[in-house]
């Protein structure tokens, strides 16, 4: 399938896939990070621009409005959620990779340790979820049992011409803020290993290159029926409990407070799985698909199941220190990203140590700093808080992120532009880009990890994190 400018897909009919996918989501962004990172790009021209930075310093009421109708301006309309085609995204994500042959993949859950390992170990990433917005016009925040009945009708246009999916969605004002009230968010999970990626793996991995699938363990209530779509109030992104969403939380009065809602009007609805996995969870038809597919072909599967963000981003910055030294650089400068706000390739020219946190919450950053507190000191510590865009009481304050810097025994760095207007600030994922370019070369570049290496090390790294490795 022909492409055109950015990767767009040119050739069939219906909906464009790159249409399809919220331009904003982890999914999208890491794909983008990946494909750039192993053509040797940075990531200056990923990512929309801040649209609505400018009110920042606005009253609440108009910068509320302000991210609900930039919210709206890139989702989908409710009439073009059934021409949304799986199977298409599926090609659309796979055919952004060169062709050309691969010594392995990464696959399953958005994560960006994922992408660093994957462009360390020089092979592509594909995402087992895609995540898709549509507007929902009259919507608020604060009434989740409208958002139920509006994103089921949804939900079933989009299932009734790809029954191979599963579709959550996701109701969560403390992580989108005002955004949940003017569109419906839907993680679209394909319930068993897409042809377009069987094909790319057949035709493009080495013979006997071996595949790692990562998995999400995290659960969280949802209401699920059996009919392809269930519904999650809140979200473990949110830094939240599931508790926290109970209509007498002191902290969701304050979320739906921040987000123009009003507490006195939310009702959620009852909950049929108390432990369901949640968003970015990995279908078990899908894992099944992938071990069917390579038993048929010859390629060995290995299993990362993370049961935090946090264990996986220390197992990994622990193998790229690993990594590092043993092409005889120092591996002592570390950066720590955060969500959007990351950069592979310019990670690896400069050969900086990479910590992922997920998102701005307390939870993510009290785990970067248990990590740091338990492992060898680096000389420099470079913090890039992504700001969320919303408030939140489960939210950092910018001196945890500087207590976080303040672990460099040289070098102590949090990005000014990322913590200006922090936390209701958007940052583009060009930020990134553009501060780890003032980091000095350290040239020739590692050569690729071998995924024995890359095994063994999260195996030994992340036994303490609970990370299990098959």
């Amino acid at each position: 399938m022909p492409k055109g400018p950015l990767g767009r897909s040119t050739g069939g009919a219906g909906l464009a896939a790159d249409r399809v996918l919220a331009a904003g989501s982890t999914a999208r962004i890491l794909l983008g990070a990946t494909v750039r990172g192993l053509r040797g790009d940075d990531c200056a021209d990923l990512g929309p621009t801040a649209g609505f930075a400018r009110f920042s310093g606005a009253p609440e009421p108009v910068r509320r409005a302000a991210a609900a109708r930039a919210a709206g301006r890139l989702a989908l309309a409710p009439a073009q959620i059934a021409e949304v085609d799986a199977e298409r995204v599926a090609g659309w994500v796979a055919e952004q990779y060169p062709a050309r042959r691969w010594p392995g993949a990464v696959l399953g859950a958005p994560h960006g340790a994922a992408t660093h390992l994957a462009v360390a170990l020089g092979v592509p990433w594909l995402p087992a979820t895609f995540e898709t917005t549509v507007s929902w016009s009259g919507g608020t925040v604060d009434r989740p049992r409208a958002a139920l009945d509006h994103g089921a009708a949804l939900a079933g246009r989009l299932l009734a011409g790809n029954p191979d999916v599963h579709v959550r969605q996701v109701h969560c004002p403390a992580s989108r803020g005002a955004a949940a009230g003017a569109t419906v968010t839907l993680a679209v999970r394909w319930r068993s290993l897409p042809g377009a990626y069987a094909r790319f793996l057949a035709d493009r991995l080495e013979p006997g290159a071996p595949v790692l699938l990562l998995d999400d363990a995290r659960t969280w209530p949802v209401r699920d029926e059996g009919n392809g779509h269930s519904f999650q109030l809140g979200s473990p992104a949110s830094g939240l409990d599931p508790v926290d969403f109970h209509p007498d939380a002191h902290a969701l009065r304050q979320v739906l407070r921040s987000a123009g809602g009003d507490g006195a009007r939310w009702e959620p609805p009852e909950v049929t799985s108390p432990q369901s996995f949640a968003e970015h969870g990995v279908e078990s038809g899908f894992a099944h698909g992938l071990d069917s597919w390579a038993g048929r072909h010859g390629h060995p599967v290995h299993r990362v199941l993370a049961p935090q963000p946090d264990a996986l981003s220390a197992a990994t910055a622990d193998l790229y220190r690993q990594w590092l030294r043993r092409a005889g650089k120092t591996g002592d400068r570390l950066v720590v990203e955060c969500g959007r706000l990351l950069d592979p390739w310019q990670v690896i020219r400069a050969g900086l140590v990479p910590y992922w946190c997920e998102n701005a919450t307390r939870r993510r950053v009290d785990g970067v700093e248990y990590w740091l507190a338990g492992s060898e000191p680096f000389s420099s510590v470079d913090v890039l808080p992504e700001p969320p865009g919303v408030r939140s009481p489960a939210l950092a304050g910018l001196p945890q992120w500087l207590a976080v810097a303040g672990f460099g025994r040289r070098r102590r760095a949090l990005d000014r532009g990322a913590a200006r207007g922090y936390p209701v600030a958007t940052v583009p994922t060009r930020r990134a880009t553009e501060v780890l370019r003032n980091q000095p070369y350290d040239l020739p570049v590692a050569p690729p990890l071998a995924m024995t290496e890359a095994l063994a090390a999260l195996r030994e790294a992340g036994a303490a994190q609970g990370l299990l490795v098959s």
